[in-house]
């Protein structure tokens, strides 16, 4: 029953769609009365309400959906979505004030004389409104009713016309930024964290471990590392688009001619293209940069945008005199202002009233912030007085956002539904039995948001689908994609949708604005291209993550809250890192290493002598234990291809096993009810299944080779073995540092050290002359002041010593004046040695430290370096097969 309840749900929602009913209420409405229905069936059928629901009641998940409508507004984590009104806000005003106009008849006269030169500008001019408004309705329109006219004119095949200002306009939804990109990362931050608790289940299951490791862990990803990974991926569509353009133009001249400009190549005409340039341009770099740079949140870079475009609103939409362009150089020079003060000056108030520091930043930084608002009130009221632009702009944005956001509601409650009735479990069992591990699973799941993108919105796609498919997907350590990875497949699929008969949206826009003699036959065809370039882009994407992995590792790991070298989850990389570096610089590190060993350690005492010394042979000793981590990786790289399929029948009957096991307990549960002498029947039933299926996975755990066990153990004894390599090199890389790097740090504080010695020297005429409390206190106080110096512990201990001599009701003048003495013994000696090391050993020991801490001495670095960065940002952006641990 649970099945024809979620087939229930499913032809509910599918018929309402269908029929035209608004998806707001589709969704959520088709959710409850199917929750109603089953219900009421299991009431009135079996007398439980309860009955027809895979686990819970109609109660619960009602309040499950509650509770996911609930998510949506108030959970902290997820202000992502605060985004969305304000870069909707940003794309309908900068559609509003003809940009997208003025950007498509420059660049037609620019590109014009290429073949197919119309129709690369519209292309150009789709990349750069996607990167500004991400409207693709506006986009498509604007495009429509400038360009096509104007291809027609010049004899342009009507489907290449009409393809190019289509596809051209939904790269909104890939660009950044990108409202389906922000809707991807808040669906893809909840499903990282179920799929993080499935992988953690199955790596329990499979090794008996209670805990996983860190570096298994599933990564989740926000708005920002979206927008990161989705722009190499969405300037490779924009090429595709391109360079298809400029090949057919030169097979089919005909079909795309060239269009010579009539017009001067005049200054006047280079000037009109840098003023319609430079303004878009430059808000994309505030916006995109404010975020790739960590300067700026997501939000904060809506908030830049919806700005920037009401700026741009204000001179572009004004009649032209001499106060047009005020309010924008206004910004600009406020935007100048905050750019020096804050490359200049301390701008930390808090600071500068504490410690009186200089105001003048603060100054400045007020004077450009009231500049920057008179010239945002002034852009404002020029767009609201003419043609009522701004009321209009921020209803259209109410409504947009409503409609966004509402659909987010309505998903919420259909998702609960889904799994009320085991929707979840079903596709999951689906794809987990699927042939071919998770490649056969992705594909599948990229086919069924392809097919749905020919019924469904993108926002629908987005809600519904992902929270099911992606932690199944994620949870997977065969692929061990990364959430943004995945997020930037799913976000070019369902650009798709876009441009698929029956309910393209695009073609929809484009059929509106489009004259009467374009067919709709030909818009139909003329899509069909570009919706093979974007599975095209959709492959290459899957063939090559670094194309979206790198950006975010990048960004991350060069900024300034970039993980530390230590991090668990950079070590292979790290010394994949190492490797490289020895194979090309060993000697001179080797070199390093013997300069270090032969320095003279006689002048400290034997205790840091030894330290140092054996931080030298650690050093030494990592360089050769490189060599046990690439061999024992060898072996296991090599062992991996007879154990691999093994591995997998063994892994596949433990799961079939395992789903027998949830069997048996539940139906067990449920015997435990039936305790009545009316249901001997039903108790019986349920042992003969129980029976039965025990019966089965006996036969299953027969299928288990014999050889398993030896199989098993001789693989896990190699992957110990480069496990135990891995982490010697570890031991032996920071032991080659942290006595060095200490012993360095006692010799910074040898000021500190010299500055307590008339404290210390006056201290014995203290003990022998004054009361026992002032004695105390002053060996208290100098103590404690060799307490915070390090290596000053042996004369802190003396003192501490000599002061418990003199505290209490038996003073010990003479045990304290020994216990000083002692001190004054330690300090003398300390001096002689910190001087003659500070002169002797430490520039020997700061060349040492600097020879290794791009190698063996990285995991102690506090950063890491450029070069380590970019090398671990390359390496992290690959997939790593884990499947081999679970």
């Amino acid at each position: 029953m649970e099945l024809f309840f979620l087939a229930v749900l499913i032809l509910i929602m599918a018929t309402a769609l269908g029929s035209g009913f608004p998806v707001a209420f589709a969704l959520p409405g088709s959710a409850i009365i199917t929750i109603v229905l089953a219900a009421a069936a299991g009431y009135f059928a079996v007398g439980d309400a309860d009955a027809y629901f895979h686990s819970g009641g109609p109660s619960q998940w009602l309040s499950a959906g509650v509770t996911n409508l609930r998510g949506v507004y108030w959970e902290v984590e997820r202000d992502t979505l605060i985004a969305i009104p304000l870069f909707i806000f940003m794309g309908i005003m900068l559609q509003r004030s003809k940009i997208a106009e003025d950007l498509l008849v420059t660049m037609a006269r620019l590109f014009g004389p290429v073949p197919g030169g119309l129709g690369i500008s519209v292309v150009f001019v789709g990349a750069l409104l996607a990167a500004t408004t991400g409207i693709v309705g506006a986009t498509v329109v604007a495009m429509g009713l400038i360009s096509l006219p104007a291809m027609l004119r010049n004899n342009y095949s009507q489907s290449l016309a009409t393809g190019t200002i289509a596809a051209s306009g939904t790269l909104g939804q890939i660009i950044p930024p990108s409202i389906v990109l922000i809707i991807l990362a808040d669906q893809l931050a909840s499903a990282s964290d179920q799929a993080s608790t499935a992988r953690k289940a199955l790596y329990k299951d499979a090794t008996g471990e209670l805990s996983m490791p860190s570096v298994f862990d599933v990564a989740s990803t926000s708005a920002g590392e979206m927008f990161l990974g989705a722009f190499v991926p969405g300037i490779l569509l924009v090429l595709l688009y391109m360079a298809f353009i400029l090949v057919f133009a030169m097979l089919r001249p005909k079909s795309a001619p060239a269009v010579s400009y009539e017009g001067s190549w005049n200054m006047a005409f280079w000037g009109n293209v840098v003023l319609t340039l430079v303004p878009p341009l430059a808000l994309i770099f505030l916006v995109l940069g404010s975020i790739i740079t960590g300067v700026a949140t997501v939000n904060q870079a809506g908030a830049i945008g919806a700005a920037g475009a009401m700026v741009m609103a204000g001179y572009r939409i004004t009649e032209q005199n001499k106060w047009t362009y005020y309010p924008a150089l206004l910004a600009i020079v406020a935007l100048g202002l905050i750019a020096f003060a804050l490359s200049t000056y301390n701008m930390n108030i808090k600071a500068i009233i504490a410690n009186g520091g200089d105001t003048t930043g603060i100054v400045i930084g007020v004077i450009a912030v009231v500049l920057l608002v008179i010239s945002l009130i002034w852009s404002g009221i020029r767009v609201l007085k003419i043609n009522n632009t701004l009321h209009e702009v921020m209803v259209e944005t109410a409504k947009t956002t409503s409609l966004v956001f509402i659909i987010l509601l309505g998903a919420a409650m259909l998702t609960a539904a889904f799994r009320a009735f085991g929707g979840e479990d079903l596709v999951r069992d689906f794809l987990n039995s699927l042939p071919g591990g998770f490649w056969s699973q992705f594909v599948i799941v990229m086919a069924v948001i392809f097919i749905l993108g020919f019924f469904l919105d993108f926002i629908e796609i987005a809600v519904v689908v992902v929270p099911i498919v992606a932690p199944i997907l994620l949870a997977d350590p065969e692929a061990n994609i990364t959430a943004v990875w995945l997020g930037v497949m799913i976000g070019l699929n369902i650009q798709t949708s876009f441009l698929t008969p029956p309910f393209g949206f695009a073609l929809f826009y484009l059929r509106g604005v489009a004259p009467a003699i374009v067919k709709t036959v030909q818009i139909y065809k003329g899509v069909i291209a570009f919706i093979g370039l974007q599975l095209a882009a959709l492959a290459i994407v899957a063939w090559y993550p670094q194309l979206v992995n790198y950006l975010p590792n990048r960004m991350s790991f060069l900024s300034e809250t970039s993980p530390p070298p230590r991090n668990p989850k950079l070590q292979q990389c790290l010394e994949s890192y190492v490797l490289e570096q020895v194979a090309s610089n060993g000697a001179a590190i080797t070199s390093t290493i013997s300069a270090a060993q032969g320095l003279d350690l006689s002048i400290l005492p034997k205790k840091l002598a030894s330290n140092l010394s054996g931080a030298f042979d650690d050093a030494a000793q990592a360089l050769t234990l490189l060599d046990d981590i690439t061999t024992t990786e060898a072996q296991v790289q090599d062992a991996s291809g007879v154990y691999r399929p093994a591995l997998a029948v063994v892994r596949g009957l433990q799961k079939e096993m395992r789903k027998l096991d949830e069997e048996i307990e539940r139906l067990n549960k449920a015997s435990r009810y039936l305790n009545d002498a009316e249901d001997v029947d039903k108790r019986q039933a349920i042992q003969d299944r129980v029976a039965e299926l025990t019966e089965q996975k006996d036969a299953i755990r027969a299928q288990v080779p014999e050889t398993w066990k030896e199989t098993h153990d001789t693989f896990s004894t190699l992957t110990k073995a480069e496990e135990k390599a891995r982490n010697t090199f570890r031991r032996a890389a920071d032991g080659s540092v942290e006595p060095v790097a200490e012993f360095l740090t006692v010799l910074d504080a040898n000021d500190a050290f010299t500055q307590l010695e008339p404290d210390l020297q006056g201290l014995g005429d203290v003990i022998a002359n004054d009361e026992p409390e002032q004695a105390e206190e002053a060996l208290d106080r100098v103590g404690k002041a060799f307490g915070q110096v390090t290596g000053a512990n042996p004369i802190s201990s003396a003192l501490s010593k000599a002061r418990r001599s003199m505290r209490g009701n038996s003073i010990d003048r003479e045990a304290a004046a020994q216990s000083y003495q002692a001190a004054l013994t330690a300090y003398a000696a300390q001096k002689a040695w910190r001087g003659a090391a500070a002169q002797q050993l430490r520039p020997g020991l700061e060349t040492y430290l600097a020879g290794i801490s791009e190698t063996i001495g990285a995991r102690q670095q506090p950063k890491l370096s450029r070069s380590q960065a970019l090398y671990l940002a390359s390496c992290s952006a690959s997939h790593r097969d884990l499947s081999l641990n679970f």
